[in-house]
């Protein structure tokens, strides 16, 4: 029996072979994907692309550059290589280490570089990579090949037979789909790319302090633990204007840093490049620190230490000059995006100016263990959308019982607001415009790594898509998408990325 295993080699050792094999006249072909859940479309792929030449190797995406979205990819890049090696046609597999084909273009030299049919109409590419790898291969003497086989869709079996949502999530997206395509939910991100933003809110430094119990001490009722490393992550409004800023290029950023520790160099080497920045600064209180003691091996938060100023109070003169920014600058904006985490930005006559003045206003306020009972959203009397998660909408109007419909209607009559979403953690959303009535969503995933955050992603990418009056079913969707990917992000390690989202978004409605 042939072992098919010894068919996959690095790109690095392959490169060195077909430098050999070129000599001798022999021409490449080189083939690549993420080829999860391999299927008769492309085993004739790969016959019709070695047809080009005379050895056909196939590199594939690396299971942490799938990013298809939660319980992606079904299978790891050893099955998937294991598999297409033990394919005839095929001379040889490489696990790419990287996030496009790009660099292994360059090292191997291809004569020919082969995509399937659906990648012919370049424009429909969501990650645009097509060109790059194009030029790549040109850039090598090679020419870029479209095979026109019979083809299917992996994400379209996946999601029939091996999805990893839940029940009540396929029943959603069944329906979902007779109503929004794919092509519909992406043109509606495209819709905001054009929106100019102002982000308000407080900066928040998160610190991810990983530790281990070791045990009871001697003489002590207390458990020592010991350090392993740490993380500080941009969180707070910082988090949120990363999150929007992929969304919206032209996004401005209003906060106030404090003096006792301003972090400045951190925050700037964490906000993307693009976003543009108007800071204040107060020497009455610090930059909030909340630094979370957390066991690693499964993210479990044992307790947290946070370091601010209990008065919260904003100077007079800081409230003033912000003031007078806003009364002059925000009808200049699009968008107004507050997130209030009641740490002492939001201050009455604040709120009022961008209450008055603000074209569209986005709000989502929180609250934590620091301002619990005070800091409500029904402190804002006028919003066009505001997103809030079920406990804070019952402690907000002191509701513990009544229907979430009934308090979403008392919201939005009281705030005079026509779009309300309640984020609902493992229960997904619900959705509410006077236009569209409520819409359910339910969860899109049931991986959970880490919650930190994941409200602020919902809202960020969510309240551009209802300034571009979008149905709020579709808003409420992309949220809960938006959600599932940032669980697995630990902290604020990292924004959600819009292409990421693209093709999640594009995997689950195939």
């Amino acid at each position: 029996m042939i072992d098919s295993t010894a068919k996959i080699k690095t790109v690095e050792e392959l490169a060195v072979l077909l430098k050999k094999a070129r000599k001798t006249g022999k021409k490449i072909v080189h083939c690549h994907g993420v080829f999860d859940l391999l299927h008769p479309g492309h085993v004739k792929h790969f016959q019709a692309a070695k047809s080009k030449g005379d050895i056909l190797i196939v590199t594939l995406t690396k299971d942490e550059y799938v990013n298809k979205g939660p319980g992606r990819p079904v299978f790891n890049h050893h099955l998937r290589a294991e598999t297409i090696a033990a394919f005839g046609c095929v001379d040889f597999v490489a696990i790419n280490d990287g996030p496009t084909a790009v660099e292994a273009i360059k090292k191997l030299r291809p004569h020919f570089y082969v995509k399937g049919s659906d990648y012919a109409q370049k424009r429909e590419d969501i990650t645009g990579k097509i060109y790059e790898e194009e030029e790549a291969v040109r850039a090598v003497g090679g020419m870029l090949h479209f095979t026109d086989e019979i083809s299917f869709s992996s994400s379209s079996l996946i999601n029939a037979h091996f999805s990893p949502l839940p029940e009540e999530a396929k029943n959603f997206l069944a329906e979902f789909k007779k109503k929004f395509s794919s092509g519909k939910v992406l043109q509606a991100l495209d819709k905001t790319e054009k929106l100019k933003v102002l982000v308000i809110g407080d900066i928040i430094i998160d610190e991810y302090h990983y530790c281990v119990g070791m045990g009871k001490t001697s003489k002590d009722n207390i458990i020592a633990t010991r350090f392993i490393n740490e993380e500080v992550f941009a969180g707070g409004v910082l988090a949120a204007c990363n999150h929007i800023a992929g969304l919206c290029p032209d996004t401005t950023l209003l906060s106030v840093i404090g003096t006792a520790n301003d972090y400045r160099p951190f925050i700037a080497s964490h906000l993307k490049p693009k976003i543009k920045t108007n800071f204040y600064y107060s020497k009455a209180a610090p930059t909030v620190v909340k630094r979370r003691f957390i066991e690693p091996s499964f993210l479990t938060k044992l307790f947290e230490i946070c370091y601010l100023d209990e008065k919260n109070l904003l100077p007079p003169e800081l409230e003033d000059e912000i003031c007078d920014y806003l009364n002059r600058h925000l009808q200049d904006f699009d968008m107004v995006l507050v997130t209030d985490f009641g740490h002492g930005l939001l201050t009455p006559r604040i709120i009022q100016a961008v209450c008055e003045k603000a074209n569209f206003l986005a709000v989502n306020v929180q609250t934590n263990s620091s301002n619990i009972g005070f800091n409500v959203v029904t402190k804002f009397p006028r919003a066009d959308f505001v997103c809030i998660d079920e406990p804070e909408i019952r402690l907000a109007l002191q509701d513990k019982t009544s229907s979430l419909e009934s308090l979403t209607l008392k919201v939005s009559k009281r705030m005079k607001c026509k779009n309300v979403i309640i984020t609902r953690g493992h229960r997904g959303s619900l959705a509410y415009s006077k236009k569209d009535g409520f819409s359910e969503i339910p969860v899109l995933s049931k991986e959970v790594l880490d919650r930190v955050g994941a409200g602020d992603a919902f809202f960020s990418f969510a309240a551009p898509c209802v300034c571009a009056r979008k149905p709020m079913e579709l808003v409420g969707f992309i949220g809960n998408a938006v959600g599932a990917m940032k669980v697995l992000i630990v902290g604020n390690r990292a924004s959600v990325d819009p292409i990421s989202l693209r093709k999640y978004i594009a995997a689950l409605l195939k």
